[in-house]
């Protein structure tokens, strides 16, 4: 069974950073992919980012050249860095685990997920 635990969101204001954390319990052989999506308001779950068994990232055109993922396999933690934010970035984030390596846009191919941190940028 793998847990996740979010943390590091909270309140902003237009171009500022934050870096979320994803702790991963029970994952420990790099085999699997993991990646960061969010849900805002009145709208659907959308991928954000994620780093699949190879070390590659992929990124939403929206998040490009501002959102940065990264993991650290000696502290089984994964890493959302956030830069230049935006309104349009208000949401609730979580961070997601699928045994395939490989990373989907499609968030019901993802295993587990994490309980979420809200993280709100005002203008």
């Amino acid at each position: 069974q793998v847990q996740l635990v979010e943390s590091g969101g909270g309140s902003v204001q237009a171009g500022g950073s934050l870096r979320l954390s994803c702790a991963v319990f029970g994952y420990t052989d790099g085999s699997g992919c993991m990646g960061w999506f969010r849900l805002a308001p009145g709208k659907e779950r959308e991928g954000v980012a994620g780093i699949d068994y190879n070390g590659i990232t992929t990124y939403a055109d929206s998040v490009k050249g501002r959102f940065a993922i990264s993991k650290d396999n000696a502290k089984n933690t994964l890493y959302l860095q956030l830069n230049s934010l935006a309104p349009e970035d208000t949401a609730m984030y979580y961070c997601a685990f699928r045994w395939s390596g490989w990373w989907s846009w499609d968030y019901k191919a993802w295993d587990y997920w994490g309980q979420g941190t809200q993280v709100t940028v005002s203008s």
